[in-house]
């Protein structure tokens, strides 16, 4: 099998994709010891052409495929490609447009939430995979000639799910649907590491807004020296050890030493100098620029009760638009509208609050109640809101 080793090769091969209306495409990478992707195969398929190229090749510039990448005439096909768009973000500092996830097409399309890409092959294509090669160290050479056919099939796959799940949304009128879920996909913030942010990315296991200030600075102070030395975070300090020093919140070396989730002689270590100044930064920080915790406080009878039927309201939208669940609402949706938190909810926006938004806070209201009728559930008005002709979305057939 032909791959792509070199950088004339690359702008040829390119330059015959860029005539086509959408690029498939995949990366093959590995980060398992750095904190930065370590890019070791990229496959593309457009319509007619489909290539391997080698990104470890002697001398190879990859600037070819970051344009392509970069192109707006080109739909860029990917499936589950929050990692395959960080690496050209990483590189290039700019997010691909005209973005066509497929994984994210099947759950508008109403193939589940977690439907696998292996299982979305076959259910529309009616090809199985072969996933021996998964589990294949990508950055030694040779590949042989079964991985890199296990490479090409995922674009080629790839491919031939992209057409169907295209004709399925254009048939159903929810391509507007899908390009509102790529919207964060498309979005810079979505890639950005800014060190500043990264607790944004940990469960928040503290115990109150002090130790949440402290966490901020460790997150921080972890992720510019894992950057800095491309190391994966917890090589640099552990997660349970962040949230151990956060909460306890030790402002002299030798305290870190008693912390369970540290070495015995952690505190005589280099690093051990720099978490004590994290936690004093944190200590030290302004209250009113340490974000609220969530009160932790458990909802009322009658809220909780309000969440159960909002969730079977759920179901049944879901199961009437043949969508995902997941896509429409989650549980933390559900509980923010029960208890009227619901401003800048995206339940409550676009295509969402049309199909089950609007019904969502008319059953707050009271102004609707669920029925059964024929074996489904229904919205229907109450009693207060019939005489002034309220007829609920989900009612529409």
């Amino acid at each position: 099998m032909h791959v792509v080793t070199t950088t004339k090769a690359l702008q040829a091969v390119c330059a015959r994709l860029a005539r086509h209306p959408y690029v498939a495409v995949d990366t093959e990478f590995l980060r398992e010891q750095t904190f930065w992707p370590v890019l070791c195969l990229v496959q593309m398929a457009g319509s007619e052409d489909e290539v391997i190229v080698d990104p470890l090749a002697s001398g190879i510039d990859l600037a070819p495929f970051y344009e392509l990448m970069l192109d707006p005439r080109v739909t860029k096909v990917f499936h589950a490609g929050r990692q395959d768009i960080e690496i050209v973000y990483n590189k290039t500092g700019q997010v691909p447009q005209s973005i066509f996830d497929t994984q994210v097409a099947a759950m508008v399309c109403g193939f589940g939430e977690s439907v696998s890409y292996v299982n979305l092959v076959k259910n529309l294509t009616g090809e199985d995979i072969d996933k021996s090669s998964r589990f294949t160290d990508w950055s030694r050479r040779p590949l042989s000639d079964k991985q890199l056919q296990y490479a090409l099939g995922d674009v080629t796959h790839l491919r031939a799910i992209y057409a169907k799940l295209d004709e399925d949304l254009r048939q159903s009128g929810r391509h507007p649907w899908l390009q509102e879920e790529m919207a964060e996909l498309a979005d810079p913030k979505t890639y950005d590491t800014n060190p500043e942010d990264a607790w944004r990315r940990l469960k928040l296991r503290v115990k109150n807004q002090k130790a949440l200030a402290v966490l901020i600075e460790l997150a921080a102070w972890r992720d510019r020296v894992a950057q800095a030395q491309d190391v994966p975070r917890a090589r640099v300090l552990r997660d349970e050890a962040l949230y151990d020093v956060a909460n306890q919140m030790p402002t002299e070396a030798a305290r870190l030493g008693e912390l369970r989730s540290l070495s015995e002689g952690f505190a005589r270590s280099a690093r051990a100098k720099e978490i004590i100044e994290a936690v004093r930064r944190g200590l030290a920080r302004d209250p009113k620029s340490v974000p609220r915790m969530p009160s932790g406080q458990p909802i009322s009878a009658e809220a909780g009760a309000l969440v159960d039927l909002l969730r079977v309201l759920l179901k049944a939208t879901a199961a009437r638009n043949r969508v995902a669940p997941k896509m429409i609402a989650d549980s933390d949706d559900l509980e923010r509208i029960a208890t009227g938190g619901d401003v800048d909810l995206p339940a409550l926006k676009g295509w969402r609050r049309e199909i089950f938004g609007e019904d969502a806070l008319r059953l707050r209201r009271g102004e609707i109640s669920l029925a059964v009728q024929h074996g489904k559930v229904v919205t229907v008005p109450s009693a207060k809101s019939a005489a002034r002709g309220v007829e609920p979305a989900a009612a529409k057939h």
